[in-house]
Formats: C-alpha cells, structure tokens, sequence
C-alpha cells in the first residue's frame, strides 16, 4: 500500500479467458505489472521483393508478438495467514494460468468416446478466446504461445509460493479471425484507438515544428 494517499491507482495487467460455456470468464489479474514488455511487428506485405508497383501493398494489420515477464508471490498473504495461501500457495494462480492453453477435460473425454464407437472425424477442441488487458485502450484478442515457468521457492507440502512466468503471445487481428467472432471487432477497435491516438500525436508533432520554425 502507498504511503501517499493521493497516489493515482495502478490499473493491473491481466489475461482473461473467455469460454461461452462457463459463465464466469478466467481472469488472471497481474499481482505486480512487469517493468518491461517486449513487442515485435512485422508487416503483411503482398508483394515480393523487386516486384515493381506493390511495395506499399498490405493484406492487412502486421503480425504482432507481445512477451513479458510476471511475477507471482505469496509472501504477503502468508504474512497474513490467508487460509488458500497456507494451503495451496500460488498453485491456482499457476492452474489459472496453465488451463488457457488445455482442452476443457470434458471435450477430451467425449472425443475419445467418439473415437472408441467409430466416429471418423473428430473436430479439435475450440480454446476459450483469450485477451490480454494492459490498460485501457489495449485490450487484444491473443493466442498464448509459450509458457515458461520457474518455480523458485516452496511451502512445506511444496506448493510454489513465489515463480516467475515468461509469456510469449501472439495478438489475432482481423486477418485470423472470423467477422462474427467477437474478437474481431476487439481487434477492431484497437485499430481505430491506434490510428487516432497516431493523430493526436501528428498535433502534437505539428505544433513543435512551428514552434521550432519560430525560434
């Protein structure tokens, strides 16, 4: 807790897991922001290299890769003899974590006894759509690629009480998604948010060049 009472509230990264099935979506709220946040974007580009008249040619939004590190810690609720830290750790913050990139175990179940009475074809299992939140104006529909986590200090009943979890993500755009999936138009309005806040700084941009032309 600050100790500045008029300190401004820090609104918390998260991922959040969205199954249209299960009523309550999985929300994992970062306990600290990380510090740093690495993001990669490559362009759609339609043409090959020397072919004349499509350089600026783009199929659509670039493929981005968003990685970041999080840290998970249960210190300060064992300091407070919170009841699910003593008896779990962090684990189901981990689970939390980790069930994002598993089957619902039902659908698996139901696929083998498909397959065991015949059932030619059996159609892979539909992932929750996923959304990574940081901030306000980005909230964008991703696909978890990697997951890397380091466990770095145990309870008695070795249950993890402090890790760090390195993601790897890679955000959909309307190039992967289909027009009625909700995501779409999340990814949609991103866009729209992106290109507006690129207006606001050619303003900003604008008015330095004038004021630099009057010196």
């Amino acid at each position: 807790m600050s100790s500045f009472p008029g300190s401004p509230r820090l609104l918390k990264g998260a991922l959040i897991g969205i199954d249209p099935l299960v009523p309550v979506p999985n929300v994992v709220a970062f306990q600290y922001n990380p510090d740093t946040m690495t993001r990669r974007l490559e362009p759609r580009a339609v043409a090959a290299e020397g072919d004349r008249g499509e350089a600026y040619r783009l199929t659509g939004a670039p493929k981005e890769t968003i990685t970041l590190t999080i840290e998970v810690d249960a210190t300060d609720q064992l300091e407070e003899d919170s009841p699910l830290a003593t008896t779990t750790g962090i684990y189901p913050t981990l689970a939390a974590l980790e069930v994002l990139l598993y089957p619902k175990s039902a659908t698996v179940v139901a696929n083998d006894i498909l397959s065991l009475i015949g059932t030619i074809e059996v159609i892979p299992v539909q992932a929750p759509m996923t959304l990574f939140v940081w901030g306000p104006q980005r909230i964008l529909p991703v696909r978890l690629t990697s997951m890397n986590i380091t466990e770095e200090a145990h309870d008695p009943a070795l249950n993890p009480i402090r890790a760090k979890v390195e993601l790897s993500l890679t955000v959909l755009s309307y190039q992967d998604l289909s027009v009625t999936d909700p995501a779409y138009t999340l990814f949609l309005a991103h866009h729209v948010v992106k290109e507006v806040m690129a207006a606001t700084n050619l303003f900003n941009s604008a008015q330095s060049i004038g004021s630099g032309l009057k010196l």
